[in-house]
């Protein structure tokens, strides 16, 4: 039976920079910024389980679930102004 059971030992923080790495990466893949937030989530958790480590298994993914959720809503309002559409000009420079 496969279970949360790497979640716990002294190499926590190396697996959770792989998964942020891995994620960052298939940021670049991938239109949108879907992933970016889940990497950042996981990057958090890696500073978390260096400075927490005695947490593990199913707290420390649900850590994981908000951070990540957290993140992908500053990610999603710092970037909301950006946008693909034309910009409408009402005043010329020249005037």
């Amino acid at each position: 039976m496969i279970g949360v059971d790497w979640l716990s030992g002294p190499i926590v923080w190396w697996a959770w920079l792989g998964i942020a790495l891995a994620l960052a990466l298939l940021e670049l893949f991938v239109p949108g910024t879907i992933f970016l937030g889940f990497a950042l989530g996981a990057a958090a958790m890696a500073l978390v389980a260096v400075l927490a480590p005695a947490l593990s298994g199913p707290p420390l993914l649900a850590l994981y679930g908000f951070l990540s959720l957290f993140a992908w809503f500053a990610l999603r309002r710092i970037f909301r102004n950006q946008s693909s559409k034309s910009r409408i000009v009402t005043k010329d420079i020249n005037e």
